[in-house]
């Protein structure tokens, strides 16, 4: 319902700049409610997960606002997006999977309001 207000009454810029943050945001407040004790270190691992962005580089134009990531990036699509899941299992891996899916989750919301 926020996001629906937001996608109505502002700008495609300043809805990309909301996308973003919210990409830093998810992460924080997860980090501050699950991860108390750790929570600077599990939100830069979660945070950090935004490298798996490496993949628009693959594509031309390398941004475009209209185009859904998920399903057109490779490592937006479903096996990727599969294993992301499977890291949650092993605790090593459990803040990489979790920021992954973060990640994936965002970028499918965005996809619905375009």
């Amino acid at each position: 319902m926020i996001l629906q207000f937001f996608v109505q009454y502002y700008s495609a810029k300043e809805s990309i700049l909301f996308h973003i943050v919210l990409h830093f945001a998810v992460p924080l407040v997860i980090a501050l409610v699950f991860f108390r004790s750790s929570w600077q270190k599990s939100f830069f691992i979660m945070s950090a997960t935004i490298i798996v962005d490496i993949d628009h580089l693959l594509a031309t134009p390398i941004y475009d606002p209209l185009r859904c990531s998920i399903g057109f990036h490779p490592l937006h699509t479903t096996i990727p997006i599969i294993i992301y899941a499977l890291l949650t299992i092993n605790k090593k891996f459990r803040l990489i999977g979790i920021g992954l899916l973060v990640h994936m989750a965002l970028d499918a919301i965005d996809c619905y309001f375009q």
